[in-house]
């Protein structure tokens, strides 16, 4: 009896996905540099081939795949958080939670700079690279401390949800939530209603992770038509430095939390990390990148909802440990370009700022090289030397933001294990969530159908 060949599982089908844009957007750009542009003539219109594919079949297809991802993120973080906090068992367990999370962000925030900054030292990847002519970079203008702690509190939550400020979002789910717990039978109506839309909104993540394969693919192929070879040549240093910190970070830095606070095994996790973090890697977005590590948290970590909505969202909001390591690098590369001395009180300004940072600008479109500008001034640095690394940075992004969603999920389970709201048992399982990622459209049956009897 023949077996039937084997499906291909979605993780796999991401990285042939993945794969594949990459090649088809070197290819492009080859054959667009060396050959020019291909045109062909369509009712007498002259049409560019580059225009049809990039700009219009990648381009179109991956802002509808990111559309999409960024769709989910509101109601996700919104319906979880409400249901996770209306379940909890004691009010004092959301303080613990919120005590534990910030800590622990924080920690590994201040932690992975200050190994960046040693690391930047040690190779100085800033000596002997030439200061180009005309460099100019103009920062926007980041927040005020107090405009930071005020823009918490929504004045008006549905404005918060249509511009998709995650920290009112957040405040305004606990708020809810508690209010829901305290309320009794009607509270209790409530929250199975909640918990019934819930259970919707992880099936659409599921119908919507089924169509990434595509969705990376174009992102993908559309961004290496644009990747300019000579700029990674010209900052090869800066560029495998900060790979390198990144990579020890992930691997080492993760490994001994999980170890030390949880007493999990961390190869357990970076396995089960994989399918979100070529999400993170293709989008460079930890908010877009929400709703598929949201599913792998709770579905094949086994963590908590209680936990989980609450840890993760602020993670993908606040936990900037990929950034701060651009940063530390970055600053002292900046330094090392323009022959200026970091003493110990500039770097140690490094670190602070830069933490501080990571929590104040949060909601600041362009974040990174923002923080970056920030930190620069603080340590009398020039902000122009932020457009030194503009051309690499994209790809750096891309690792950045994986390595940020490994560290929401690393906080995530530490802090669930401590509330003994980890289930080892799915942690462990190898196969937990590969089953829900499934997409069988046999079970799709519309509500007016009905079947007639005699």
């Amino acid at each position: 009896m023949q077996q039937s060949p084997q499906k291909l599982g979605l993780t796999t089908k991401i990285f042939i996905g993945m794969i594949a844009g990459i090649v088809t957007g070197v290819l492009l750009k080859w054959l667009f540099d060396d050959s020019g542009d291909f045109t062909f003539s369509v009712f007498g219109v002259t049409v560019s081939t580059y225009a049809v594919l990039v700009e219009g079949i990648f381009h179109v297809t991956g802002q509808i795949f990111i559309n999409s991802l960024k769709m989910l993120i509101v109601p996700l973080v919104f319906v979880s958080l409400v249901c996770g906090i209306a379940n909890l068992s004691e009010p004092s367990k959301l303080g613990r939670l919120g005590g534990k999370s910030v800590a622990l962000y924080i920690g590994t925030t201040a932690l992975a700079i200050t190994v960046a900054i040693i690391a930047a030292l040690i190779v100085e990847p800033g000596v002997g690279v030439s200061m180009p002519e005309s460099v100019t970079y103009t920062p926007k203008e980041a927040p005020g401390l107090a405009q930071v702690i005020i823009d918490i509190f929504p004045s008006n939550p549905f404005a918060a949800f249509t511009e998709g400020k995650m920290l009112q979002v957040i405040t305004f789910a606990v708020l809810f939530g508690l209010a829901m717990a305290m309320t009794g039978a009607p509270g209790k109506r409530v929250a199975a209603l909640f918990d019934d839309l819930n259970a919707v909104i992880m099936k659409l993540v599921t119908i919507l992770m089924n169509l990434a394969p595509y969705g990376v693919y174009a992102l993908l192929a559309k961004l290496f038509t644009t990747i300019d070879p000579s700029s990674i040549a010209s900052l090869i240093w800066y560029f495998g430095l900060v790979l390198l910190v990144l990579a020890i970070h992930l691997t080492v830095t993760y490994s001994l939390i999980l170890k030390i606070f949880a007493g999990l095994n961390p190869i357990v996790l970076f396995k089960k990390m994989r399918e979100a973090a070529l999400f993170a890697f293709s989008t460079s977005s930890s908010s877009a990148t929400l709703p598929v590590t949201m599913e792998t948290a709770t579905k094949k970590l086994g963590v908590g909802n209680s936990v989980a909505s609450f840890t993760i969202p602020l993670g993908s909001t606040i936990n900037m440990d990929g950034t701060a390591i651009m940063q530390g690098v970055a600053t002292v590369f900046i330094a090392q370009v323009y022959g200026i001395d970091l003493t110990t009180s500039d770097l140690l300004m490094v670190v602070l700022t830069a933490t501080l940072a990571s929590v104040g600008t949060a909601g600041v479109p362009g974040v990174g090289t923002l923080m970056l500008a920030m930190v620069l001034v603080q340590v009398g640095l020039p902000v122009d030397g932020v457009a030194l690394i503009l051309g690499v940075d994209r790809l750096l992004d891309m690792t950045r933001t994986a390595v940020n969603i490994t560290g929401d999920c690393t906080v995530a389970c530490v802090v669930a294990k401590s509330e003994n709201d980890l289930d080892t048992a799915i942690y462990y399982d190898p196969d937990a969530g590969e089953k829900e990622e499934e997409l069988d459209l046999d079970e799709f049956e519309p509500a007016s159908v009905h079947k007639k009897t005699d």
